[in-house]
C-alpha cells in the first residue's frame, strides 16, 4: 500500500512507521511540519492541496498529529480555545475532507484523537472538546464515504515515552507505549472495519 503518514517525526509517528515498515510491504511516505519526504502545514487548506498534489493517488492516510490548548477554565479566552479547534480538530477534518479524493477504491483515513474525549483531565477542556469531536466527526463520516473507503480513530491513553512531560497532568492514569498504540493503526489500515474509535490503554 501506498501510505501517506502525517506527523511521521512525532513519538506516536515514528511508532506507526516502524509498525507499518516490518515487511517493507508499504510504501510509506513520511510527511511533517517542518521535517521529513514532505512538508504541510493541516491549518492551511492550499498546502493540503499541494501535499496531495505531490503524494497523487494513495491508498491509506493517516494523521498522529495536532495541537490542543491546555490551561484553567477560568483563565481561557475564546482565542486560546481556538488553537485545538484550527490546529488538532479542522486540520485533521481538512486532511480527511481533502484526502478522500486522493484515495484509492477501498483505502482509508486514520485519524488521532486520545483518551481525554471520554475521561476528563484538569486544564483540558478544550482537548476534550476536540477529542470528542474527532469521534463525532468519524464516525458520521464512515456513513457517507463513497467506493468502499473506510475511516478510523486511534484513542490512546498516556503514552509512556511522554510521562516525565505529562504524568503530573494525568494522576492514577496508567501509560502505554507507542508501539502498542502502533497497533491500531495497523489494524485501521489493513483491517476492514470503519466508523471505529480504537481505544488504546483504555
Amino acid at each position: 500500500m501506498k501510505i501517506v503518514i502525517v506527523g511521521a517525526s512525532g513519538t506516536v509517528g515514528r511508532a506507526v512507521v516502524a509498525e507499518l515498515d516490518q515487511n517493507g510491504q508499504h510504501e510509506l511516505i513520511h510527511v511533517g511540519h517542518r521535517q521529513g519526504d514532505l512538508l504541510v502545514d493541516l491549518t492551511d487548506e492550499a498546502s493540503v492541496d499541494a501535499l496531495f498534489a505531490r503524494t497523487g493517488k494513495v491508498d491509506a492516510i493517516i494523521a498522529t498529529t495536532g495541537n490542543v490548548f491546555f490551561g484553567p477554565l477560568n483563565e481561557m479566552t475564546a482565542e486560546d480555545f481556538t488553537l485545538g479547534l484550527q490546529d488538532k480538530l479542522l486540520g485533521q477534518v481538512r486532511l480527511a475532507l481533502k484526502g478522500q479524493h486522493f484515495l484509492n477504491d477501498g483505502g482509508s483515513i486514520t485519524l488521532t484523537s486520545g483518551i481525554i474525549a471520554d475521561v476528563p483531565i484538569a486544564q483540558g477542556v478544550n482537548a476534550t472538546t476536540v477529542n470528542a469531536a474527532l469521534a463525532g466527526f468519524v464516525k458520521a463520516a464512515a456513513c457517507e464515504l463513497p467506493r468502499g473507503i473506510r475511516i478510523n480513530l486511534v484513542s490512546p491513553t498516556l503514552l509512556t515515552e511522554s510521562e516525565a512531560a505529562y504524568g503530573p497532568f494525568f494522576p492514577g492514569f496508567e501509560s502505554v507505549p507507542a508501539a502498542r498504540v502502533a497497533l491500531a493503526f495497523r489494524r485501521s489500515v489493513e483491517g476492514v472495519q470503519s466508523g471505529q474509535v480504537f481505544k488504546v490503554g483504555y
